[in-house]
């Protein structure tokens, strides 16, 4: 692997089939707790395909492009427009990622597509032993397409109810505003969305960052913590301004501060950012899979490496599955231990992480961190018993 260099597509590929093969029993029976996951992110292409068929609708894998009429078309179209190294850290790749993620949403348009999304996610993960989730929804990406919010909360709900009682996977939704649209309709999808605030745990911040600092967001932050809500706002990789966002999401958004990051991987080049972190106790979603995009093969284990051992409460999550080689949990905590060299100890705290720094009632992270304490004690039996 050209640690020195962005990481190309095929390589990706390469990297991802590898890092299955090593059969590590050990990270796939830890049971897992995912944080950063946008759950229109995890739109395969079979699902997108299934959908548009099923609505009659048009599928195309970005505004204006190729209608895509053959379902055997579909990966190949897909490797076309994703980005290869020659395209990393490159403002035409950053919206063409966006691009093709806001034109998935055009497959849901019924209840019936919202539920089938969720449930997918939910079965995948499941297999992984992810036991809760929170994931990221975007409204204002359906109702500016005509979908009401009923439509797709109400097929999140048939969703979220069925996954805890077919797969033992609790969870919790955050509504995220897309940072790119006015304060005044995120303002407006938040008063929407408060009927539905028994399924919804927190809110959040996402979409392109430059020239869009949380702060332009502090009203409806302010009221969500009032309200009672958690808060989040990704800061994403390398991007313009990160330093200051991840501050201003630290220090003051939602008046003292928020509850998470996500991404925010930046701080591990600043000690004083460390220190808010650490001083405020604030929990980071890492997505190591999306930043091989961003920042080089050589950069990315050390950073996630300061932070862990900083003592900062980091947890790896699959961040878009869909629109990243089908990289899920699994996929980011495998390449977590590669890249950072993790041990099993390591796993497990990464593990426990993520369990202290969910939104989860007590009783279910209780629950979660005695099943990790049992698998790494009958880990730790057999390798004696082996010796």
């Amino acid at each position: 692997m050209p640690i020195g260099e962005a990481i190309s597509l095929d390589a990706r590929k390469k990297l991802r089939a590898s890092l299955l093969a090593s059969n590590d029993k050990f990270i796939q029976d830890i049971p897992k707790v995912e944080l950063h996951v946008h759950i229109e992110g995890t739109l395969t292409l079979d699902l997108r395909w299934k959908l548009t068929q099923r609505n009659g609708a048009t599928l195309r894998l970005v505004p204006n492009g190729p209608e895509i009429t053959a379902r055997d078309d579909l990966y190949a179209a897909m490797d076309s427009i994703m980005p290869d190294a020659s395209r990393m850290n490159n403002e035409e790749e950053r919206d063409m990622f966006f691009e093709s993620y806001l034109e998935g949403f055009n497959a849901l348009q019924v209840k019936e597509d919202f539920y089938d999304l969720a449930m997918n996610y939910f079965e995948t993960v499941a297999a992984m032993n992810v036991r809760y989730c929170e994931p990221f929804f975007d409204p204002q990406g359906h109702t500016s397409r005509g979908v009401q919010l009923e439509t797709m909360m109400e097929g999140f709900r048939q969703a979220q109810r069925e996954a805890k009682e077919k797969f033992n996977v609790r969870s919790q939704w955050i509504m995220c505003f897309l940072r790119d649209l006015s304060p005044a309709s995120a303002m407006e999808h938040y008063k929407a969305a408060l009927p539905y605030r028994d399924m919804i745990v927190g809110i959040g911040l996402d979409s392109c960052e430059p020239g869009r600092p949380p702060s332009l967001f502090e009203d409806v932050f302010a009221l969500a913590r009032r309200d009672g809500f958690k808060l989040t706002a990704h800061c994403d990789v390398d991007q313009e301004d990160t330093d200051d966002h991840i501050l201003q999401v630290a220090s003051t958004m939602g008046v003292g501060g928020s509850d998470r990051i996500d991404h925010g991987l930046n701080s591990a080049e600043d000690p004083a950012l460390i220190d808010l972190l650490l001083k405020r106790d604030i929990g980071m979603t890492l997505c190591p899979w999306s930043y091989m995009r961003h920042t080089t093969y050589a950069d990315l284990g050390p950073r996630i490496r300061t932070l862990f051992d900083a003592g900062v409460k980091v947890c790896m999550n699959s961040d878009d599955p869909a629109f990243m080689e089908d990289t899920w949990i699994l996929h980011n905590v495998l390449l977590a231990r590669h890249l950072c060299n993790f041990n099993d100890e390591d796993i497990v705290v990464l593990a426990k992480n993520a369990v202290q720094v969910s939104w989860a009632d007590q009783s279910v992270k209780d629950a979660i961190l005695g099943e990790i304490k049992s698998v790494f004690e009958l880990l730790a039996g057999n390798s004696k018993e082996n010796s």
